[in-house]
């Protein structure tokens, strides 16, 4: 599993939409197929991009197939972003103090001044 494979899994909306159901719990192909409205084949071929990129997991359930999310590459991706998240988080603090700074006692702005 590359970071590169990663990536490119993630950046189609629907991978991402499966991801998103997967996180919830793991699900059967139908029920993916059922949740995206998009057909088995599409799904299918969705499901095996995140299962190359190492992001899904798949185990055989009698006739059905399983889909689970791995955790390891989520984690990694999560580490990736850590530095990303804390700028994020800094700038937003920085904005919700200005925002208090300009509000008055009853939480509503104060008006511009001329």
């Amino acid at each position: 599993m590359s970071d590169s494979a990663l990536w490119t899994a993630l950046a189609d909306p629907h991978r991402r939409a499966i991801v998103a159901l997967l996180l919830e719990r793991p699900r059967s192909v139908g029920e993916i197929v059922e949740a995206c409205g998009l057909s088995q084949p599409s799904t299918s071929k969705h499901l095996k991009v995140l299962r190359e990129a190492g992001l899904v997991r798949v185990r055989q359930d009698a006739q059905r197939r399983v889909y689970a999310l791995d955790p390891v590459p989520i984690a990694a991706l999560d580490a990736w972003l850590a530095p990303y998240r804390r700028l994020w988080n800094s700038s937003l603090d920085a904005l919700g103090r200005r925002l208090d700074e300009t509000s008055d006692d009853s939480g509503q702005p104060h008006p511009p001044k001329d």
